[in-house]
């Protein structure tokens, strides 16, 4: 069902395997096959039981670890704004990805006539989503890019036309970060009030070069984003053009960005870990920790006043005084070595925060503080955040959505008030279940304890995954991994037999 929100983040099949050391051929399957959208300033909760996937999940999506297989689309900025090598990779290697789209397609076909004339046959269905899926991986890079071009692979004038507008927007982009370099030289004039030098006047004369190439930069980037538009207006009556037209989009593919591309947009994405004592460096003080990443993306010149300024006011935003500046991590409480992580990550203007596990190392007093300034910084600077944790009362308070992982994979995604009044899914009914309530209708309830192991997930089970501890249990659930389909409005469950229909 079409949602009108801006999606910030568009995944797809995502999956990450950790190889098992000494064993040859085996992996850890800690995300496998996730299809989640994040909206911009939202804040999706992710909850599950330990060893589910939550913190791979985060640490994926800000590429802190290489994804496997499958997309991740990010909207933060525009292909122009980063034109990242694999735009080029894909534009020449069209015919090969065309070949390779065309057999897998044969393939889905082929699998989906077995299935038709014995649609009962729990193996074929599951033979069938499994080429479906290996189609759609293939399939999604190329169309997010070409749209309802993608009909038109052979055609020369296709090829040219992307390659040369791939090229327009990296040359703009350089004259972009010439320009930023400039403006920070002359900030650092500014700061200092040294006007009088004539190097002020000098560097702004450059600046105005520099803009003036921009914009004919600008100009021809836009010439080329008008010849593709007029190769698309010639087919847009055409039954398959439209059919491919509708999974173009302008995200940016994080997974198969260089280091480099990547390091460009670490700034906008950062994340809070779970312990507040291990993941600050006790050698560095509380200033040296904040101001890193300033540094490293080239909020200043090395300039220690500046520095310790923009800190301060940083620190001041997450609750810490000014005069602990120079201290060292060993020096603070826990909660206050949290807000000295939650300051880090702001310090750099981030859109996206992956907050994993922030308050499970603190006490519920302090958990209550950090929860209320995560709430306000976001208010106060337009911020997303994933928000992973095994406590539900946490994630029911501060989370828009709830996403509910079960060994690598979501098993249920809903509005917060979705997931808690009609929950639909057998494992997301035990998690509520085993909450204690200390209301009196509450009290009268026994808490329910989600009996059996959570499977290995170097060798997790056929069909369902949580079929093995679960009480509705038939044949289909054994054999034929259940897709994630929406019951409801924004309420999708991954379930053979969906509990409160």
């Amino acid at each position: 069902m079409e949602d009108n929100r801006k999606s910030l983040f568009k995944i797809r099949g995502l999956k990450h395997y950790f190889p098992v050391r000494g064993k040859r051929k085996m992996f850890v399957k800690a995300n496998d096959g996730i299809d989640i959208d994040i909206y911009d300033g939202e804040t999706i909760g992710i909850v599950g039981e330990s060893g589910c996937g939550k913190s791979t999940l985060g640490r994926v999506l800000l590429q802190l670890y290489n994804r496997t297989e499958g997309s991740i689309l990010y909207f933060g900025k525009t292909l122009d704004d980063v034109a990242p090598g694999y735009v080029r990779k894909i534009i020449n290697s069209l015919s090969r990805h065309g070949r390779k789209i065309t057999d897998l397609a044969a393939e889905q076909s082929a699998k989906s006539k077995i299935l038709d004339a014995d649609p009962e046959d729990f193996t074929k269905i599951e033979e069938y989503n499994l080429a479906r899926r290996r189609y759609e991986m293939a399939y999604l890079p190329v169309v997010n890019l070409l749209g309802g071009l993608y009909t038109k692979l052979n055609d020369v004038s296709v090829k040219t036309a992307y390659l040369e507008l791939y090229s327009a927007a990296k040359a703009r982009n350089r004259i972009r970060r010439r320009i930023a370099a400039v403006e920070l030289d002359i900030s650092e004039i500014d700061y200092k009030q040294k006007t009088g030098t004539g190097k002020r006047e000098r560097l702004v004369k450059v600046k105005s070069g520099f803009e003036q190439k921009e914009a004919a930069a600008g100009e021809l980037l836009q010439q080329k984003h008008d010849v593709i538009e007029s190769l698309r207006l010639q087919y847009k009556d055409e039954p398959d053009f439209n059919e491919h037209e509708q999974y173009r989009s302008d995200g940016i593919d994080l997974a198969l960005l260089t280091y480099n591309e990547m390091r460009r947009l670490r700034n906008e994405m950062q994340i809070i870990f779970q312990d507040p004592y291990s993941s600050l460096n006790p050698r560095m003080t509380v200033g040296q920790i904040i101001s890193e990443g300033m540094r490293t993306h080239n909020f200043f010149k090395k300039n220690a006043q500046r520095q310790q300024e923009l800190t301060i006011d940083i620190m001041e935003d997450c609750g810490l005084a000014p005069y602990m500046l120079h201290r060292y991590p060993n020096q603070f409480s826990g909660g206050q070595r949290q807000r000295i992580g939650i300051a880090r990550a702001l310090a750099v203007h981030p859109q996206f925060v992956v907050c994993d596990e922030a308050v499970s190392a603190l006490d519920v007093s302090i958990q209550s503080q950090i929860i209320n300034l995560l709430q306000d910084l976001r208010e106060k600077s337009n911020l997303t955040y994933m928000f992973i944790s095994h406590d539900l009362s946490v994630i029911r308070f501060i989370s828009d959505r709830v996403g509910v992982m079960y060994v690598g994979s979501f098993v249920e995604l809903a509005t917060t008030k979705q997931l808690f009044e009609k929950p639909a899914h057998p494992y997301t009914v035990a998690l509520l279940d085993a909450i204690p309530t200390t209301d009196a209708e509450g009290a009268k309830k026994e808490v329910k304890i989600l009996e059996g192991d959570i499977p290995s997930p170097v060798n997790p089970p056929s069909g369902c995954k949580f079929h093995t501890r679960c009480s509705y249990v038939t044949d289909i659930c054994k054999e034929v991994t259940p897709l994630l389909e929406e019951i409801d409005t924004g309420h999708y469950v991954a379930c053979h037999h969906k509990l409160n229909q």
